[in-house]
């Protein structure tokens, strides 16, 4: 059961969000979400996810969809306490499950809860939903794919890989993965064998072509497109990774 209830932004919450709340199972969940004001019509829904730690409103300022595509419906969830090996054991500060199964799949149910709401509510073109995230939160997008792969348009993990679990489940999807080559968090050369993964998945050529700046295309006579982001930093969401993400959206109509 999933039960919708919403609430006035808070006066830290970034401007033009509003903070919404579902209750999934037992737990209350809650997202940031904007919508636009422009005359009805069918509207892009984008989900974009922070990284274990992280926030919603720090999603929302990073990733800034709502800037980049005005037109856009932007959800920016907010995470529950999630164990992480190393980073942290205890699971004392917020994320996403990891795969498919994981955590009882609370995380599959609060995105399948946000879903419905915003196709009932705000007139979402259901061939234009896309999903981004952040470390972790790139990790859940992947599990989204594995797990409802045709709900999506296109897909934008970053600093992120996919979950050996999840692959075999995982369906050709066009997606942007923004990685740095100085990533200490999730290992670049992790992150190059699913980037490696989902080009074959998806039976994109090995030659790749420029596609803007710090970006490559592999095309597919067959399948969707991947392409990459190759930063020369760390573990961010570098400057000019959203605006990008945006364009490759905007490219994107599921068929």
């Amino acid at each position: 059961m999933s039960g919708l209830i919403v609430s006035h932004a808070r006066a830290d919450d970034p401007p033009k969000l509003k903070k919404m709340t579902w209750k999934v199972g037992d737990v209350t969940r809650e997202a940031l979400v904007y919508a636009p004001t422009s005359p009805e019509k069918k509207r892009p829904l984008i989900f974009a996810f922070h990284g274990h730690g992280g926030r919603a409103e720090y999603a929302a300022r990073k990733f800034a969809f709502h800037q980049h595509w005005p037109e856009a419906v932007c959800v920016y969830p907010q995470g529950l306490p999630t164990a992480v090996p190393v980073l942290d054991p205890a699971g004392k500060m917020p994320g996403w499950q990891k795969f498919v199964g994981d955590q009882k799949d609370r995380d599959l149910e609060f995105f399948d809860a946000m879903l419905k709401t915003m196709t009932a509510d705000y007139m979402i073109e259901e061939k234009r939903v896309y999903s981004a995230g952040h470390s972790n939160g790139g990790f859940f997008t992947y599990v989204l794919c594995a797990a409802w792969g045709d709900t999506f348009a296109a897909v934008a993990p970053v600093a992120a890989a996919v979950s050996v679990r999840d692959f075999k489940n995982q369906k050709p999807l066009p997606v942007l993965h923004v990685a740095g080559e100085k990533d200490r968090i999730v290992n670049f050369a992790g992150q190059e064998r699913t980037i490696e993964q989902v080009r074959k998945l998806n039976g994109c050529d090995a030659q790749g072509k420029p596609a803007g700046k710090l970006c490559t295309e592999y095309s597919s006579r067959t399948g969707p497109p991947v392409v990459t982001y190759i930063h020369p930093g760390g573990h961010e969401i570098p400057d000019g990774a959203p605006e990008r993400i945006v364009q490759f959206f905007k490219e994107q109509v599921r068929k």
